[in-house]
């Protein structure tokens, strides 16, 4: 996400005179993202809490029918809908920030015009790649018999790994005067940020772990 962030904010051509209103509209989108995933969490605790014994999930189709019992007769069907509601919403919101980030990387690196701006005769790189992008995650779904909720705990130890590692060169790069100017952070931002750094760290390396090793803290 942070590096989606910096591309969009790049595309939509922001300067330093928005700076506000990107620190409002990055606040608004943190904060209904971390309300709606609070939200997930207690209802997936309330899940796996009701059945006895635990149940394994091994696909969306198992969590949406592990629902059901929870709700009064008759609304079964509500709470498969709306599972599948949020599933392809949080789907969605995935294939475009993971491909368009991946896209907007590549254009950079290897110098290649990169904006949505752009039609695909201008860009044809960067939508091509991100075309292939959601293209190969498709066929990935598509396997029989995968098992696409392990996949997903293993990218997602993937992503906790190099995490830290980006926000420490971000902070690096935010402390050096010769690109920030007079922006440059101050000593009570270094400290609220290489706590939120420390934090992150603590929490994903306990993911990361608990992923890997799911007897270690039973």
């Amino acid at each position: 996400m942070i590096f989606f962030q910096q591309s969009a904010v790049v595309d939509k051509g922001l300067d330093i005179h928005d700076i506000t209103f990107g620190k409002i509209e990055t606040f608004v989108g943190s904060f209904f993202t971390c309300l709606v995933a609070v939200f997930i969490i207690i209802a997936t605790g309330a899940v796996f809490f009701y059945h006895q014994p635990p149940i394994v999930i091994e696909d969306a189709a198992q969590t949406a029918e592990a629902i059901v019992p929870l709700l009064s007769a008759g609304y079964g069907d509500i709470a498969r809908t709306l599972f599948a509601i949020g599933l392809f919403d949080a789907g969605f919101l995935g294939a475009l920030c993971i491909s368009l980030s991946t896209s907007w990387a590549v254009g950079e690196v290897f110098g290649w015009s990169h904006s949505l701006n752009q039609k695909v005769r201008e860009a044809p790189w960067f939508y091509g790649i991100y075309f292939m992008m959601l293209l190969t995650s498709g066929l990935v779904v598509l396997i029989p018999g995968a098992p696409l909720v392990t996949i997903t705990m293993f990218v997602q130890i993937v992503a906790v790994t190099l995490l830290p590692s980006s926000l420490v060169f971000l902070i690096l790069l935010l402390n050096d005067k010769s690109v920030m100017g007079d922006r440059v952070n101050t000593g009570s931002q270094n400290i609220m940020n290489w706590s939120i750094v420390i934090f992150v760290v603590i929490m994903s390396s306990l993911m990361g772990i608990g992923t890997l090793f799911p007897d270690l803290f039973k």
